[in-house]
């Protein structure tokens, strides 16, 4: 079963090839028993030699730039009339109109199914939900731990500031004796003084 990044990428290679006007652009979906090579062929036409390089050219780039791949191999691109570019799970064929009709892939991968763009869009996106629903119960867990924690914290609040008000009587008390102390020095200065 070919992975989601492998569609995204089957993706990508195919709006490059519609962006350079590729014509005739088809997905095959091959048939794991009869193809153990690769899951899908991308096949597309260009009318000159510098059409098919451009879009040669193009698919290389866009997945270069957007998922770091390069091809495992890129054959034929000096003659240009049938360019070949290995993906490993998929091969992108860009013909010339004359050897598309000539080698006629689509006749020789007969149990082969055409995937349009917008199937293998829609199947990416199904994928990509399902994978974030499997990974919410994991969110959903985090989130009930980050909920108890303030709780956690206000109650260590209401702790700390009972602690601090009964260590404040205290702290009254200990003021009271140094006061009291202080007064009866005073008491005992004056009264020296009186009686003298």
């Amino acid at each position: 079963m070919p992975s989601t990044e492998s569609h995204q990428l089957l993706l990508a290679a195919a709006a490059a090839a519609e962006d350079k006007k590729a014509e005739d652009l088809r997905i095959l979906a091959l048939d794991p028993a009869e193809s153990g090579l690769t899951d899908f062929f991308l096949i597309c036409n260009g009318t000159n030699d510098r059409q098919r390089l451009a879009i040669c050219d193009e698919i290389e780039l866009r997945l270069k730039r957007t998922f770091g791949t390069y091809p495992n191999s890129v054959e034929g691109r000096r003659q240009a009339e049938w360019i070949l570019m290995d993906y490993v799970d998929f091969i992108v064929h860009i013909f010339s109109p004359e050897k598309r009709a000539f080698y006629g892939l689509e006749r020789l991968r007969k149990s082969a199914i055409t995937i349009s763009v917008d199937e293998l869009n829609t199947e990416v996106k199904k994928k990509i939900v399902a994978s974030r629903a499997k990974k919410s119960p994991a969110k959903k867990a985090a989130a009930k731990k980050s909920v108890k924690s303030p709780a956690k914290k206000t109650a260590a609040k209401k702790t700390a500031t009972k602690s601090a008000v009964k260590k404040a009587p205290a702290k009254k008390a200990a003021k009271k004796t140094v006061v009291t102390k202080a007064t009866k020095k005073v008491v005992k200065k004056t009264a020296k003084r009186a009686s003298r």
